[in-house]
């Protein structure tokens, strides 16, 4: 991302969950954005049980669930993995020649999110034969997207159709990637949901209280705030969250 060709001045403008350390996102962006370094590991705590929730949906819905209007409410099928998901299994090598910025291509990049997942993964993310997947909310365990610093990791995820990743804690550049392009919300657990929830579970997560519903299980679970990175994300990322507060000049 050629952030360095802008000249911003960003005033807290993402604050993440409350954690004891943090560090900048952008050494460009002097005391700017800032992301996750450390994360507990409390154990997941259900903390009532699950009621009925009314999801606002988009103009475009699908069976598996919606995402509300103001971005605030994500409800569908989850897909659960473990630790250490790289970005190597997010979306493989081979297929960072495809363009996101290309219509055709970023859908084809999205049939091919977490394709490179271990073969103990039985469950396909995405089903033979289809460009998007059900599942709209990933949780993941500790240090979630890992390894090489692609871009198209996030951005995979978002043109599969997925609206948030739930996980324990993240590698600083995915979660620097996800806010950068935009594409999904990454929020963190309070503790191991992705030993708490199954692939296949309904779930629903409302960001205005930071919690997550099993609706399968029937418990609910605290989230981490994620601050004001969520209406930078709202806004399709950086750069666009930039230009509608004028900070920088709109596109022509």
């Amino acid at each position: 991302m050629a952030a360095a060709s802008c000249s911003l001045s960003y005033n807290s403008i993402l604050t993440p969950s409350p954690i004891p350390k943090t560090k900048t996102f952008l050494g460009v962006l002097p005391n700017s954005i800032k992301f996750p370094v450390t994360s507990s590991r409390a154990p997941a705590t259900a903390i009532r049980s699950s009621r009925a929730v009314s999801v606002v949906p988009r103009a475009t819905s699908v069976d598996s669930g919606s995402t509300s209007e103001a971005g605030s409410t994500f409800h569908g099928l989850c897909y659960v993995v473990g630790d250490n998901i790289d970005t190597d299994q997010i979306i493989p090598a081979e297929y960072l020649t495809l363009v996101p910025s290309k219509p055709d291509e970023y859908e084809k990049l999205g049939s091919y999110a977490l394709i490179g997942l271990p073969a103990n993964y039985t469950t396909r993310f995405i089903d033979q034969n289809e460009m998007k997947t059900k599942y709209k909310i990933i949780i993941a365990g500790d240090n979630f997207g890992c390894g090489s610093s692609r871009e198209h990791a996030p951005v995979a995820l978002g043109a599969s159709g997925v609206a948030a990743v739930v996980a324990e804690s993240y590698a600083r550049i995915f979660f620097r990637n996800s806010v950068a392009t935009g594409e999904v919300y990454p929020l963190e657990s309070e503790g191991r949901l992705c030993d708490e929830c199954n692939t296949g579970d309904v779930v629903t997560i409302e960001m205005d209280e930071s919690r997550l519903i099993n609706h399968t299980t029937g418990k609910e679970y605290k989230l981490k705030p994620i601050g004001d990175a969520g209406p930078v994300i709202q806004a399709g990322g950086i750069f666009a969250y930039a230009r509608s507060t004028g900070m920088i000049p709109a596109q022509n």
